[in-house]
């Protein structure tokens, strides 16, 4: 049975361009379209493989990342001469996108500042003192978090998919096994149970597509239910998967 998820951490095409602007530490001013348009249209096929919803608009940001890319490829008119005191002026294909990125930019972090100023509001209240001793850890062992969105997991898992593919042997025996997505997410609970945290990767035992995109849907199914959460000890380093 084909099992659709949602994720509400997806806020848009806008956001996974700038998270790729980031992440390819680009110029926003000046955005390679060929770099760009790919690594935009890999992220789409991830989603699209996985049976995410993508909604159309990120299908039509795909279109016009293309048209735009295809206009910067085509050769530039040359204009008759002009006068001393004359200027003549070419737009940039990428002006607008720029323009809506820039005015989205804007906004969210509007409303990151406004939601940090809430959590500052939130640490003035207090309340009695509460035994914490049972949930105590090692704080050696937990890493920091360095903010660990949904693309960042959709990036581990493409990676994933390269590693694996390239330690497959040359002649494998081929089956089918069909596994619910509750049944992994119990097993998931259960390894997590006993050990707390696991490497992102550990979590993927079989070789096998079908299994990984099923493990990795349940990954993100408990993501979305607070059950689990994901963080980096460092930049690039691989995700650690904790229970929450």
């Amino acid at each position: 049975m084909e099992y659709l998820v949602k994720i509400d951490a997806f806020e848009g095409p806008l956001d996974l361009l700038l998270h790729l602007i980031q992440k390819l530490e680009i110029d926003i001013y000046d955005i390679p379209m060929k770099d760009i348009t790919e690594q935009y249209m890999s992220y789409i096929h991830t989603m699209q493989e996985l049976k995410l919803d993508v909604a159309s608009e990120y299908l039509v940001m795909a279109a016009t990342l293309l048209a735009i890319k295809s206009k910067m490829l085509l050769p530039k008119h040359d204009h008759e001469p002009l006068e001393e005191d004359e200027f003549q002026y070419e737009e940039d294909p990428r002006d607008e996108l720029v323009e809506r990125l820039i005015e989205y930019k804007k906004y969210k972090e509007a409303a990151k500042e406004l939601k940090d100023r809430e959590e500052e509001r939130s640490l003035m209240f207090t309340r009695p003192p509460v035994d914490l001793s049972q949930y105590e850890k090692d704080d050696a062992s937990v890493p920091v978090d360095l903010d660990v969105n949904i693309y960042d997991m959709i990036a581990a898992f493409q990676k994933l998919l390269r590693r694996k593919k390239l330690q497959k042997p040359l002649s494998t025996r081929i089956t089918k096994q069909d596994i619910p997505i509750e049944q992994r997410m119990d097993e998931i609970r259960a390894l997590l149970h006993h050990s707390f945290q696991k490497p992102f990767s550990e979590l993927f035992t079989y070789q096998d597509k079908s299994h990984m995109v099923v493990t990795f849907l349940a990954i993100l199914e408990l993501l979305k239910r607070n059950e689990i959460d994901a963080l980096q000890k460092d930049n690039f380093s691989e995700l650690i998967i904790l229970a929450v």
